[in-house]
């Protein structure tokens, strides 16, 4: 497999998501097999998203389309990837009708691309626009800041354009990518406020905060791991192959997974139908208390 990662700033390793009480919000809830979770407002979210990389429209747009043939439902377009038209020109020519696809865009006015609320909220809206018209559909499902801006102020006005582009119903939900516990704070220290619905962060099997799902659980968010097969290390890591041979699954089933069974979804990549089938092909088998603890051991040794 060619290595995935999240485009732009460098990812952060350790990221915490435990913050405080927010009221009534549900807490996600897994299915019974984990192949999709029920998020804090009711929406369905499927545990394996494709997360668009960074190449040509032509190339989205056919990677696209051998994952909805794989089964792929649940899709993560960023702004980043700089093809958000040629995945809509995908979402256009699917046999799978637009109902029965989720859609996932992006805005990156984060890592001082913005400053102060109005700027910040300015051209956060302006990004929303850009998407609706890149990928050319009149609504997303979800709409996800790509970074948090440098201070509380500003990261306010970013989300006070997602709060319009909901109210307008030019999104279903709102999320955020890279958020730690004091930058969702700017957000949910406001009692009105709509709560993020994911948090996309860098998790995997070695490599993360151990507690990250269980912390985004308490706060009614559900993480969103980038990066799940560890920038490709995984299907080749000698616990995930040998686990795999008791399943018969590949080592990057297994590392997959094991980020459902501790409470948390994924975006992955793949260029072939073998491998976009591979990765939704993972909620017909569970991995064992011990071969979890094998797992999670491995992720306790990388944070000492």
């Amino acid at each position: 497999r060619k290595p995935e990662t999240k485009m732009g700033v460098s990812t952060y390793v350790s990221m915490v998501m435990g913050f405080l009480a927010v009221g009534a919000l549900a807490t996600p809830t897994p299915s019974k097999d984990g192949s999709f979770f029920t998020l804090n407002n009711g929406m369905r979210f499927d545990s394996a998203s494709f997360g668009l990389q960074v190449y040509d429209d032509d190339t989205a747009k056919a990677y696209t389309l051998l994952a909805i043939q794989a089964g792929f439902r649940n899709f993560f377009s960023s702004v980043l990837a700089g093809n958000q038209n040629g995945f809509g020109e995908a979402v256009a020519a699917s046999p799978i009708p637009r109902s029965e696809l989720f859609i996932c865009g992006s805005v990156n006015t984060g890592s001082g691309a913005c400053s102060g609320f109005d700027d910040c909220k300015t051209q956060t809206a302006a990004g929303c626009a850009q998407n609706l018209q890149a990928i050319a559909v009149p609504q997303l499902d979800m709409i996800m800041l790509d970074y948090p801006a440098s201070d509380c102020p500003s990261i306010q006005g970013q989300w006070a354009a997602f709060e319009d582009m909901l109210s307008a119903n030019q999104t279903k939900s709102l999320a955020v990518s890279n958020f730690n516990l004091d930058q969702l704070k700017c957000i949910t220290s406001n009692a009105s406020a709509t709560v993020p619905a994911v948090n996309q962060l860098p998790f995997s099997v070695g490599s993360g905060d151990p507690g990250v799902e269980d912390d985004a659980k308490a706060g009614g968010i559900l993480v969103q791991a980038y990066s799940p097969l560890g920038g490709g290390g995984l299907p080749s890591d000698p616990d995930c192959v040998a686990i795999g041979k008791a399943h018969d699954k590949s080592g990057a089933q297994v590392a997959l997974r094991w980020i459902v069974q501790r409470n948390a979804t994924f975006t992955t990549e793949a260029s072939t139908l073998q491998y976009f089938q591979e990765d939704v092909s993972i909620f017909d088998f569970v991995l064992s208390p011990a071969e979890m603890s094998t797992l999670n051991n491995k992720l306790a040794r990388s944070l000492l």
